[in-house]
């Protein structure tokens, strides 16, 4: 398949991804993600078993490594880690191929009669990449506060204005708080971004219940949220000694500037919290 409306950023939690493209194949186990670019066909399978995960299309312009500013040349997601395609080429003729096409929002499809990975060579910049989540190299508040969580940013895709994406990649990796005179976990917050967060493994620190690997959530823009009624007490009376996040810990968020829609299934079918305010009413 392959979508004429945006680039895809696949995150696996479950199963690993055996990907083939024109440009060659990728395998992607959960904590590495795969970005497709507009325009690029492609077909998923997964190793063995079943997969889960997350899917986001990006409607304008492309992912890129958000810029460093005084962070200097290294940080943050570096750009040696990121991994083209191996080279493959696949010869089948006359074997019929259906191909799918997404297309204002619409899904398309015709047949051919050889595979549409028979591309001998290619030469560019614009091709499909994964990036291993875990050579995230993370930045972090050494004194006191904490630094905006945009600092977790991966991949961004920047809007006509200045400082408003429309769509940011951000994940909260294994990490050490070190932090002074400082309420360490997520503060409460509200903003002008809708994020939607997914959890790949562990326990994420601001809600240690009921948001296990595979779980997701949305706050919409300018709607306050933050850590849990149990995390604020345990984080308010911890004594502030170096601390490291569990190392099987990573999530992840989609942050944009746009507001998002639920689809029906979200609403009615999907397995839904219905008490997740719940989770702040004890706060003080």
């Amino acid at each position: 398949m392959y979508s004429s409306d945006g680039d895809f950023l696949i995150v696996p939690q479950t199963g690993t991804l055996l990907v083939k493209t024109e440009f060659g194949c990728l395998r992607v186990p959960p904590k590495e993600v795969l970005i497709v670019p507009r325009g690029c066909k492609f077909s998923l399978d997964v190793e063995e078993g079943k997969g889960r995960g997350w899917l986001s299309e990006l409607y304008k312009g492309h992912f890129a490594i958000p810029d460093l500013g005084p962070i200097g040349a290294n940080g943050l997601a570096n750009e040696r880690d990121f991994c083209a395609p191996v080279a493959a080429y696949d010869a089948e003729q006359g074997v019929e191929w259906t191909i799918v096409n997404r297309f204002m929002g619409k899904v398309f499809e015709y047949k051919q009669d050889h595979s549409p990975y028979d591309v001998v060579a290619w030469h560019g910049n614009y091709y499909p990449f994964k990036y291993d989540l875990t050579k995230f190299c993370t930045m972090g508040s050494i004194s006191f506060d904490h630094p905006d969580p945009s600092i977790f940013t991966v991949l961004t895709a920047q809007t006509d204005d200045p400082g408003q994406a429309a769509l940011d990649f951000v994940i909260f990796p294994p990490r050490w708080l070190v932090q002074e005179k400082t309420f360490r976990p997520p503060y409460y917050h509200r903003n002008c971004m809708t994020e939607f967060m997914g959890n790949i493994s562990g326990t994420y620190d601001a809600k240690e219940a009921g948001f296990g690997p595979g779980a997701s959530s949305l706050h919409s823009m300018m709607t306050g949220h933050g850590p849990e009624a149990e995390v604020f007490e345990k984080a308010s009376n911890a004594p502030l000694a170096p601390s490291k996040t569990p190392e099987d810990s990573i999530a992840f968020m989609f942050e944009t500037c746009y507001m998002l829609k639920l689809t029906d299934y979200a609403m009615k079918e999907a397995s839904l919290d219905k008490n997740y305010r719940q989770c702040w009413a004890n706060l003080q």
